[in-house]
């Protein structure tokens, strides 16, 4: 474990700041396609399970109806 490699050698040269910019930002870019990759296919997996319920669950009524009421607010027609 005594290895006598260095981190950074101290090479400014502007090769190896080009590379290291690209391989920053390319393992970014992989990571943020990782990511939505994955949120598209939970939401893939979401929908392929909700085409399997039967009619009556999804047209059945909100159990929680006033959970956004909070957010809206009531329409008032006397206001012009």
């Amino acid at each position: 474990m005594s290895a006598k490699r260095q981190i950074f050698d101290g090479d400014f040269s502007r090769e190896r700041i080009q590379a290291e910019g690209f391989g920053n930002m390319f393992a970014g870019a992989l990571f943020g396609g990782a990511l939505f990759g994955g949120v598209a296919v939970f939401m893939a997996i979401l929908m392929v399970i909700s085409s399997w319920l039967p009619p009556e669950s999804k047209e059945a009524d909100d159990p929680t109806p006033d959970s956004f009421s909070a957010y809206v607010l009531p329409y008032d027609e006397t206001q012009t």
